[in-house]
């Protein structure tokens, strides 16, 4: 299959040789791959950004999972930034709830949109619906956002792995805030090579993040790992615009996770059976929602 980019040392130079965002990059290898025209494939990203925005909106009023692990967070950190004494800052901690609305939305068995995965869909709404009220883009930005997005997704999907299955949560949540931390980048004004920067930055100080579902539901401690990765994109991309670069290129920072993720014991990539899952209360909460034996914990 004929593409435009495979890594992101060649999505970066296209977008610099031709003058280009890297969105336009993605805009167009999207038309190549799919044969579809530009107006398509706009108005089907916009109805991703319609099922995100909604999410994060019904999230945000409050939601509660059937298992009872999760819901009604977001509404806590929202409840908290109104008092207006916060220490991480209003736009970070708005990023930080939307995210964390979105995945409740997700365990509450809401319409969400996987990005890149169900798992790690709350880190690019999160912190898209928070930076739009510093940014003020346009909706095509906000589409845009996503087709930045989109870029660095495709290259983590064909190069390494975007599940926690074969990867841990750094393939999940870390390349979720990577992503992020890239189109962040782009839509404050960024150059293509700050995005890569970025997105380095994000997954390098996410590798090794194990993936270890609660009762094997992607509830806990799934939602606040996506909060976490709304922060870590917002600092990693005020970090690149500032001028900071990551001394390990962005494609080695991708292969380094791949290898972390081969590396890594089958019990600690979504099986449920080391890290959080295997603790005793992580034990205890399995068996009260599945009605097994109660043990390690007193009823």
């Amino acid at each position: 299959m004929d593409v435009l980019f495979r890594n992101v040392r060649e999505l970066v130079e296209r977008a610099k040789t031709e003058n280009k965002l890297i969105s336009e990059i993605m805009i167009e290898q999207e038309m190549l791959i799919t044969d579809r025209s530009r107006e398509e494939i706009m108005k089907q990203m916009d109805r991703n950004l319609t099922v995100m925005e909604e999410a994060v909106e019904k999230g945000l009023k409050g939601v509660r999972s059937t298992s009872g692990l999760t819901g009604g967070d977001a509404v806590l950190i929202q409840n908290y930034m109104k008092k207006g004494n916060t220490l991480s800052g209003e736009l970070l901690l708005d990023a930080v709830s939307k995210a964390v609305a979105t995945n409740e939305v997700n365990a509450a068995m809401g319409t969400i949109c996987a990005t890149p995965t169900a798992g790690s869909a709350g880190v690019v709404p999160g912190t898209l619906f928070a930076v739009i009220h510093k940014l003020n883009p346009t909706r095509e930005q906000m589409i845009n956002y996503l087709f930045t997005s989109g870029a660095f997704g495709f290259v983590v999907a064909n190069n390494a792995s975007i599940s926690g299955a074969a990867g841990g949560c750094q393939a999940e949540v870390g390349s979720a805030a990577g992503m992020a931390a890239a189109a962040i980048t782009e839509m404050a004004g960024g150059t293509p090579q700050q995005c890569s920067e970025a997105f380095a930055i994000t997954l390098k100080n996410m590798l090794g993040l194990v993936c270890d579902p609660v009762a094997g539901l992607v509830e806990v401690p799934c939602v606040k790992r996506n909060a976490m990765g709304a922060a870590n994109a917002l600092v990693a991309a005020d970090m690149a615009l500032a001028g900071v670069t990551s001394r390990i290129p962005c494609d080695e920072v991708i292969d380094a996770m791949y290898k972390i993720g081969q590396t890594m014991p089958t019990a600690l990539k979504e099986t449920a059976q080391g890290g959080l899952a295997a603790t005793p209360t992580g034990r205890w909460l399995e068996a009260k929602i599945f009605g097994g034996a109660v043990v390690g914990r007193e009823q």
